[in-house]
């Protein structure tokens, strides 16, 4: 069975499907996705902070807050050819797509410039790129989209409800707004969540509804595990069952069939057998790399290792660079080779 695309949920058709049997939630996962993927492909993306902390918003889970006390150092935009290093760095890994994030309420418009700059070099490499900079009006939208930018990144974090017990400084409609801004410049549109902040079970589905219900789905839709960082208001916030995170991953994956839903923040407290549920579960896109912006994520080897025991390949950038085609090939090359390696979880 899958499902049409659709812009219509009700919260109580939403949370019908989180209170379906866990197997029976995951084989309808199971059975979308691959209505729409490879389900054995998975898109590899590597984000890097470009402007860490001293951000005016009072995000709660956000260690780059000016508001908290963390041990996060305030560091200035950086030079346009680190940048484009570091982009060399990923696509020397397998990402097929940079992600670059500045913790801004907005881009400043002095900003502007290197900010283009590193957009036209990382397209330049054969990469896919995106950006995560804060709030952006109509003309920013337009100016990023006319350098080519492919991606921006605006995360709802959660649902309209509970949004002001996390965020003081900024509206759900301002987020809104900024994800409308960016369609109409033409670009493709990253948005998702974050779970385990505390919110209920309504919540949760109100996060996914307001995504589903937006004229178009994102096209990649990051759902993220609280990292608890001390010195900010979550931290000392209850652990998530590991159950209700896959839940979310696949009703994400149910109601937003064509996207792509990113397993993100969270990871590295993810032992193997959950990451591999929730790709099962219909996530078809990681971050590689030690960050995500300012906590730690697997590093690429431990995720490398992973894909190969569960025999899935990294997606290769449609319609992009030949060399990146390569690569992938001969990655998938390389695995076919060992095929007889994959570790057999039935012996545990």
């Amino acid at each position: 069975m899958t499902e049409s695309v659709r812009h219509d949920w009700t919260l109580a058709q939403v949370n019908a499907l989180f209170a379906l049997p866990f197997n029976d939630l995951l084989f309808q996962a199971q059975t979308v996705h691959r209505a729409h993927f490879n389900p054995n492909e998975v898109q590899i993306s590597t984000l890097l902070s470009i402007k860490t902390g001293a951000c005016p918003e009072d995000c709660s889970y956000c260690p780059q807050s000016a508001r908290y006390s963390t041990d996060l150092e305030a560091e200035k935009l950086m030079e346009v050819e680190a940048v484009l290093e570091k982009a060399r760095a990923a696509k020397a890994i397998g990402s097929t797509r940079f992600c670059m994030g500045a913790a801004w309420r907005n881009p400043k418009d002095r900003d502007m410039p290197y900010i283009l700059k590193m957009v036209e070099g990382v397209r330049e490499m054969g990469m896919e790129t995106c950006m995560t900079l804060g709030m952006l009006s109509k003309d920013q939208a337009q100016v990023l989209a006319s350098a080519g930018l492919d991606y921006y990144n605006h995360n709802l974090d959660t649902s309209p409800e509970f949004y002001g017990e996390i965020i003081t400084t900024r509206t759900y409609q301002d987020r809104m707004d900024t994800l409308s801004n960016v369609r109409d410049a033409g670009m493709n549109v990253c948005s998702g969540g974050i779970v385990g902040l505390g919110e209920s079970d309504n919540d949760r589905s109100g996060l996914l509804m307001s995504l589903a219900n937006l004229d178009e789905h994102p096209d990649s839709v990051p759902i993220n595990m609280l990292v608890k960082v001390e010195g900010t208001p979550l931290a000392e916030q209850e652990d998530l069952d590991p159950f209700d995170f896959v839940r979310t991953i696949a009703v994400a994956r149910i109601m937003m069939p064509k996207a792509h839903v990113r397993l993100s923040a969270g990871r590295e407290q993810m032992n193997e057998q959950m990451q591999s549920m929730c790709f099962f579960a219909g996530a078809n896109s990681i971050f590689y790399g030690e960050k995500l912006l300012t906590t730690g994520n697997p590093d690429a080897e431990k995720d490398q290792a992973l894909f190969q025991r569960l025999g899935i390949q990294p997606e290769a950038a449609k319609g992009y660079s030949d060399e990146v085609e390569e690569y992938v090939i001969e990655e998938a090359l390389k695995n076919k080779q060992q095929e007889g390696k994959f570790y057999d979880a039935a012996v545990n």
